[in-house]
């Protein structure tokens, strides 16, 4: 496994090139509804990463980062058991982490989010760690949230942003263990439904927390969800980003 924190000290330059690419995966620990687990997003986050580089590794010469746990899940924060970071926090968290990372001989540094409410950080942190420290910063998701111009499953209404249908055939697939199917059951915001321009991944953004659309924190539908949907589903994620690593392997800018 090509996993940098494994290394010994003296192997770190020899096994760690000036063409590696370091894979970051970030998850989160928030409620997931009555039916999914506080880590849905970490184990997603951590599985992605570790099929990539188990299947694309040596060709595309990346290298696994611990999966970081704690993220942006303050819309979250009325559950307990969620643990969260303030923006000011993560961002220098984030910083202290690419401080870090530029003592290395790799100079890419991709960002695999598996948490919908990271992507406007690590977008910041992309930029910030660009210009304060060199590196060639990017941003992937396993999966682009819905509200961000991912992909929608039918029957959602477009409002399957958080433990609904692809969720939890997600983990139905990597995790089945940890999934409780007799709890699972829809929660479709009606007053969201009709609108046309106030809604997830409309052009008018609004702020809101998990809680705002029902008590029991989930929004989409996952009465349907399949092990054989989430198997599918992650298998052409990681197709995707494979072929998107490839593209970031080719990837120049000019050396800081």
């Amino acid at each position: 496994m090509r996993d940098l924190a494994s290394l010994r000290a003296p192997q770190v330059s020899e096994a760690v090139s000036d063409e590696a690419i370091l894979i970051q995966p970030v998850g989160a620990i928030e409620q997931h509804g009555p039916h999914l687990p506080f880590n849905t997003d970490y184990v997603i986050a951590e599985e992605s990463a570790r099929s990539l580089i188990a299947l694309h590794g040596e060709q595309l010469d990346l290298w696994l980062l611990p999966t970081i746990a704690y993220s942006k899940s303050d819309e979250h924060s009325w559950s307990e058991g969620t643990i969260w970071m303030s923006s000011t926090t993560m961002l220098a968290m984030l910083d202290d982490l690419g401080r870090c990372l530029a003592r290395l001989p790799a100079a890419r540094l991709v960002f695999l989010n598996a948490h919908g409410g990271n992507s406007s950080l690590l977008n910041v942190a992309c930029r910030d760690l660009r210009r304060r420290h060199g590196l060639s910063t990017f941003l992937l998701h396993p999966f682009v949230p819905p509200d961000q111009g991912g992909e929608l499953a039918a029957g959602e209404g477009g409002l399957g942003i958080h433990g609904g249908h692809l969720e939890t055939s997600l983990m139905l697939h990597l995790r089945p263990d940890l999934v409780d199917m007799n709890a699972a059951t829809a929660n479709l915001p009606e007053q969201l439904i009709t609108n046309r321009f106030v809604r997830f991944g409309g052009v008018a953004g609004f702020g809101w927390l998990s809680d705002d659309f029902g008590p029991d924190g989930h929004i989409g539908d996952p009465t349907s969800a399949t092990a054989e949907h989430g198997r599918v589903a992650f298998d052409n994620a990681i197709a995707m980003l494979a072929a998107a690593l490839a593209e970031v392997r080719r990837f120049e800018v000019r050396r800081r």
